[in-house]
Parts: C-alpha cells; structure tokens; sequence
C-alpha cells in the first residue's frame, strides 16, 4: 500500500523516483479503509531532508499510512522556509486533539545543551507525556530517545570527548523481539553524536529492555514494552550521504572533525560512500509498523485508553 502524504510535499518526487507507492490526500480520501495514522515531531535543522528518509521508510509498507508533519510552536526553524512550514506542518498544540498509532520524534541540534536548557524543553516535556495517552507507538530517535528517556525515567546522558561518528558494527541481543525479527547477528548503522546514554543507567529501570546495541558506540535501540516505546539512539534513517554532508560541512566550517568511521571507502572523502545499511532501516521500521498495526485499536478513539497490550 502506498504512504498518503500532504499534496504538493517536496518528499513526492524523489519518492516516486525511487519507487515507493504515493498517494495523494485527495485520492486516498475515495478509499474506504482505515489507514494507519503516524505523525513525525520533525525536529532537525534539514526539515525536507528528514521528511524523505522518513517517508521512505514508512512508504515501504504494505500498509496504507497517513503521514502528518508536526513541529514545535515555542522554535522557529532559521534552516526551513516559512511558506513550507505553513503548506505542510501543524503545530503540535494544533495536533494535541488527536489520536495517532505511530508518533516519531527525531533528533536536534541541541544534544550537549542541559534538557531544561533547551528553548522548547517545557513543550517538549508536555509532547512527552501526551504521547503516553494519544500514541499507541513512539519512535524516539537520537536526542528525542534521549530527551524521552531522560523525561520518563531520568536516565542521564552524557557529554563524549570526541564526537562517535562513523558507521558501527552492532549486535542483535534479541533475536525474539519483533523489533528484531529478520534482523542479523550484527549489522552496520549510522552513528553521529556528542553523547550517549549508558546501559548501567538503563538496567536500573524496570521495564525497559536493551535490543541493539555495539561494542564501540554502546546502547543502540532500548524497547519499553508497557508502554510500547523505542529509544533509537543513532541514525538508521540516515541517506548514504548524510554522514558526508555533515562532515564536509564541519569541516568548511573550520571545525576539527574526523573522518567518519568506516564510511568512505579507503577512509577517502573523495570516494563516494557505500550504504551498508539501508535493508536493516527497512526492517526496523517495516518491524515497527506490522507490530503496530496488530496491536492498535481499530477505533483511534479507544487509542491511550488501555494499558498497551505488546501481543507477544
């Protein structure tokens, strides 16, 4: 089934390039079918960057989704035009009275920033909790899984010396998970962040449980099941390129930034870089939205109603 996403959205064309089934709101409106309904906190700095790869990802169903885009109100974007926000983002306060099956909130550029530092952490922190009674799923990703685990069970993080970043080979420590299913004993993912959380933090709470992680970079992706929450702490969305164009653009300006790990062929930046590991992006994600779309409630009223029943 194709991913309905909002009429006239940059995403549209490279997605049909690639060939990933679209469908307009319009044509999707004629469908008498209930369609998944997943919303994207769209927090970095490259808005229509993060819009692709999450699409990509969520288009690659078999399902029919409907696709929202949501932003914080209290931050005003320096990197994305006003006219894009007003034709394709509401505001969350504009979303908050409504139900979804899947939420996704994403990384930002404030990672080495105090949480109660952050310009938008107050409306974070109430996007948090209404997550807890109008989302059925939540996929945290990179700082949003640090600012959530932070928020739901004060698991610190921590400021790293050197940046971790590169692609790192990571481990499958639970191969029965439905997250994992179809998943290698180890695979290669995209890492790129000044801090990290730590599994002695994380084996002090009850209910949450470490799925993926690697012996260079540490924790990778923890699952609370109660509350059916994903805590991603690096990039599996990522393009091929995004880890090149972070560094180049570090470097032009003028900041001391190592060559990503095992990312350029050689180590040599003229090369261009091999994506090792865009099937295990599908899966996750493909993993993520089967389980979802078996454990949600029909009616999306009755969604935050009851406690989360995993089914496994």
């Amino acid at each position: 089934m194709p991913i309905r996403i909002p009429d006239g959205l940059p995403a549209r064309e490279h997605l049909l390039q690639e060939g990933v089934r679209v469908k307009t709101e319009r044509f999707a409106d004629r469908q008498d079918i209930r369609p998944m309904r997943i919303g994207l906190l769209n927090l970095m700095p490259n808005k229509i960057r993060t819009e692709l790869q999450m699409a990509r990802l969520i288009g690659a169903s078999p399902l029919q989704v409907e696709f929202t885009l949501v932003r914080v109100g209290g931050h005003t974007p320096k990197n994305t035009s006003a006219e894009h926000l007003l034709s394709f983002y509401q505001t969350w306060d504009e979303i908050r009275d409504q139900k979804f099956d899947g939420f996704i909130i994403t990384g930002a550029p404030v990672e080495t920033l105090e949480f109660e530092d952050v310009t938008y952490w107050d409306e974070m922190k109430e996007i948090f909790d209404w997550t807890a009674t109008n989302v059925h799923s939540t996929l945290n990703i990179c700082w949003g899984a640090m600012a959530a685990i932070w928020h739901f069970h004060r698991v610190p993080k921590y400021v790293l010396d050197r940046k971790l970043f590169g692609v790192y080979r990571h481990h499958n420590l639970v191969p029965s998970s439905p997250y994992m299913n179809g998943f290698s004993d180890d695979f290669m993912i995209p890492v790129s962040r000044w801090t990290e959380c730590r599994a002695e933090d994380v084996e002090k709470v009850d209910g949450l449980e470490v799925l993926m992680n690697s012996d260079e970079t540490g924790l990778c992706i923890v699952h609370e099941r109660k509350c059916n929450r994903l805590y991603v702490f690096n990039h599996i969305e990522y393009d091929s390129t995004s880890l090149a164009e972070e560094y180049f653009r570090d470097i032009d300006a003028g900041i001391d930034m190592q060559i990503p790990h095992n990312y350029f062929p050689d180590d040599d930046p003229k090369q261009p870089p091999l994506n090792r590991w865009r099937s295990h992006a599908h899966l996750l994600f493909g993993n993520w939205i089967n389980n979802m779309y078996q454990t949600t409630p029909y009616s999306t009223d009755l969604i935050g109603q009851e406690e989360h029943d995993p089914g496994y």
